[in-house]
């Protein structure tokens, strides 16, 4: 178990955290849920009620549609995001490569977090348009596809 000041620093070396304040971060370092995944150990299912989101820690995972790979995802990343935005199914897996250590932010508490400050979802809302902008500019130099 980590102490509030080591879960402050993993949460700053986060994307979707990193703009945050220090003491804005202590109240999230609360609600986290520290999670030791072992390599192969699914932690998401596709298809399943989201309802929470993980940030990696250490190790890395891997977000798939069965056994395709959508995108490997290393120390610093959040998966799952939208889980707490709007949960709707599970879009995909994803699964511990090797050793990982992730935290998890359950719905319900990352409601309260956002209800107390809002710079928490200004984080999450800059990273989330960050994904997008990404994926739309991957779109465009992708080959077309016969019809």
């Amino acid at each position: 178990m980590l102490l509030t000041i080591e879960k402050v620093a993993v949460l700053k070396a986060i994307d979707i955290f990193a703009e945050t304040p220090d003491h804005v971060l202590a109240s999230v370092a609360r609600i986290v849920e520290e999670l030791n995944l072992l390599p192969g150990e699914t932690f998401i299912n596709e298809g399943d009620l989201g309802d929470s989101m993980y940030l990696v820690a250490e190790g890395n995972v891997r977000v798939h549609h069965g056994e395709r790979t959508i995108i490997t995802l290393g120390a610093g990343k959040a998966v799952g995001e939208l889980a707490v935005l709007d949960p709707e199914p599970r879009s995909a897996s994803v699964t511990a490569i090797d050793e990982a250590f992730v935290f998890r932010i359950a719905k319900d508490a990352f409601d309260e977090a956002l209800a107390d400050r809002p710079e928490v979802a200004q984080g999450v809302i800059r990273a989330l348009c960050r994904r997008i902008r990404e994926q739309g500019a991957l779109l465009q130099t992708m080959p077309d596809q016969p019809g």
